[in-house]
């Protein structure tokens, strides 16, 4: 154990005794009977979308992230987004929705490790083998803003075998995780937003073997992180090998460790390649999981 550890535990302590096991957020085809839900739902359906330009760039740590609520985005393509991305040519079409579009309060952590204003893609210069479109991030740090500090690990294609102690993924994640905070005193990191395991939906071996690869990442990024209780926000899948998805979803729904929320993405709008969400789908899924993060461990920043 890290000597921040005595720390980490006394500052969450709060969130641990809140939790005493794993919650399951279900929607689509379960809805929410919670009113404001409801009109956020159907204010969603009216607004437009609009094509921005990205003008953002770093600006080597001149936005401090100073006392920013952080965000681990980590996982595979959903969540590294391809919301808007045409999968035969491999471009985005660069329709930014109003919940993802920019605001001064949210901050990403770029690949060069400075903080610089977010804006879609998110993981454009993270998952940079695949074309990046919009994902749940954007609209989950407008939800929950303001002073939020994303930071974008997903990587399209990777299986939970990936993200093992010692593997480039996973040691990069907490690399990037330390990093978010180290530049700020005042930074913490809230919570692991987690969307992964369509690619361990094809084997029988690898569906059988998730829930305790999951249940060993959860440990270890907590203990390396020197973070005890830290709130993780898994997404069981929407979508995978017909053959063992209901597997690992079920894997995925069954984890019952303390301060560990399982949102359901099952019924949420697929691209024509049946497997990537769409844009109104990672629109939603932000939503999801803003609520989420917002009635088990916190509130409104």
């Amino acid at each position: 154990m890290c000597q921040n550890c005595t720390e980490g535990a006394e500052t969450k302590t709060e969130q641990g005794d809140r939790r005493s096991g794993s919650t399951q957020i279900r929607t689509q085809e379960q809805k929410s009977s919670n009113p404001k839900r409801a009109i956020l739902e159907e204010t969603k359906k009216q607004k437009p979308s609009i094509a921005i330009e990205n003008t953002a760039t770093s600006n080597n740590n001149s936005y401090s992230p100073c006392k920013k609520q952080i965000f681990i985005l980590s996982g595979q393509s959903n969540m590294a987004g391809r919301g808007g991305v045409d999968q035969t040519r491999h471009r985005w079409d660069g329709v930014v929705p109003l919940e993802c579009q920019p605001h001064p309060s949210i901050l990403r952590l770029s690949a060069k490790l400075n903080w610089e204003p977010a804006h879609e893609p998110l993981h454009a210069d993270i998952d940079t083998n695949k074309t990046c479109g919009v994902g749940p991030g954007m609209s989950f740090a407008n939800a929950v803003r303001e002073r939020v500090g994303l930071v974008p690990c997903a990587v399209g294609g990777t299986a939970i075998k990936e993200w093992a102690r010692g593997e480039h993924l996973y040691e990069d994640m907490v690399r990037r995780a330390k990093a978010s905070v180290a530049v700020d005193g005042g930074a913490e990191i809230r919570a692991l937003l987690w969307y992964q395991g369509e690619s361990d939906t094809s084997t029988e071996d690898d569906a059988a073997a998730y829930k305790r690869n999951m249940e060993r990442l959860i440990h270890n990024v907590r203990e390396d992180l020197c973070l005890p209780d830290l709130p993780i926000i898994q997404v069981a899948l929407a979508s995978g090998d017909e053959k063992y998805l209901e597997k690992v979803r079920e894997a995925q729904l069954s984890i019952n460790i303390p301060n560990v929320v399982c949102v359901d993405a099952k019924g949420l709008q697929l691209q024509d390649d049946n497997l990537h969400l769409t844009t109104e789908a990672q629109v939603q899924l932000g939503s999801m999981l803003a609520e989420a993060y917002l009635s088990n461990f916190g509130t409104t920043l």
